[in-house]
């Protein structure tokens, strides 16, 4: 699982700090947020103290109706040493107990103008996707067409300069060579390339090249969902390789599961106009046009009028 901090959240969306710049490296554990309205009313026997609290003008402005002993009390049980981080939504002020029980308990205190479901729903699925169980492959992650295809194969087989093909014929890269894959939710897997390799991608004999400087801000992506798996290996005689696709083999990554394809490698054949009809047969048949069943029936229609034709000769 990645590690993400409460700084990171407000670079990413932008908020602005309010109490505890001190302590704005406290790490954020779940993907789950909370809304303490039930809490800002007394009733604390089901608060998690471990998520982001996120207050907007329902919970505040039923807060300042409290007495003030109420509102120091309700900020005080609100204040746990876990809580990683309040933010308060909707550009309300922050309420002068929440500073001083943040304050005790070292609990940043961030600020956005954002409307406060909005603002929850945009930083649930940051966190989901930040923090959701992790795996590094090795392979190249590229985006054909909108299909995200993750490319393996032996170290040597071509794989990046496959990719490098792939950019020059206006298509984009989004890792090379170590492919960070998250598993945001059941067969959703998103890639994204480790920080130190973003945008950056190796050839043979070339060295390390910027893709992006070279190519433009067009060429390169941060992440992409992962579709297809295209396996590539040297072509083996003595194997037999799929000529239909009627049936779509499946790898299992995590606990997703992945269409696959092996794709074996000759001289001669163009490895990215291979990959780039792999991707556009793929967006053909989430449409319902399936190429291999179609011939499958032209086939089988063939061999029993073939059979009708023999049986009136008999």
């Amino acid at each position: 699982m990645s590690s993400i901090t409460v700084k990171d959240v407000q670079d990413r969306f932008g908020l602005t700090l309010s109490v505890g710049e001190e302590n704005i490296q406290k790490r954020v554990t779940t993907s789950d947020i909370s809304r303490p309205g039930l809490e800002m009313a007394g009733f604390f026997d089901f608060y998690n103290a471990k998520r982001i609290q996120v207050l907007g003008k329902t919970e505040l402005y039923f807060f300042a109706e409290l007495s003030e002993a109420e509102r120091i009390d309700r900020m005080d049980r609100l204040c746990s040493p876990e809580t990683p981080a309040f933010v308060v939504a909707h550009g309300v002020e922050v309420p002068d107990e929440l500073r001083v029980a943040a304050g005790r308990a070292k609990i940043p205190v961030l600020q956005t103008e954002t409307p406060t479901t909005k603002f929850a729903g945009m930083l649930t699925n940051y966190l989901e996707g930040r923090l959701a169980p992790m795996i590094a492959v090795h392979g190249v992650l590229v985006d054909v067409y909108g299909v995200g295809i993750l490319i393996t194969g032996k170290s040597g087989v071509g794989k990046s300069e496959t990719a490098l093909e792939l950019v020059k014929r206006g298509h984009r890269l989004v890792a090379d060579d170590l492919v960070e894959i998250r598993e945001v939710s059941k067969n959703v897997l998103i890639g994204n390339a480790p920080k130190l390799l973003e945008h950056m991608l190796e050839i043979r004999g070339v060295g390390i090249i910027d893709m992006m400087t070279l190519f433009g801000a067009g060429s390169v992506r941060i992440d992409k969902r992962i579709l297809i798996v295209i396996d590539l290996e040297i072509w083996d005689p003595e194997k037999k390789y799929d000529r239909l696709g009627i049936e779509d083999e499946k790898i299992k990554i995590m606990d997703s599961e992945v269409i696959k394809m092996t794709v074996p490698v000759r001289p001669g054949r163009n490895l990215s106009v291979i990959i780039e009809v792999a991707a556009m047969n793929h967006r053909m048949k989430r449409l319902g046009v399936n190429a291999a069943e179609q011939f499958s029936e032209r086939l089988d229609a063939a061999i029993g009028h073939q059979s009708d034709l023999e049986e009136g000769n008999d």
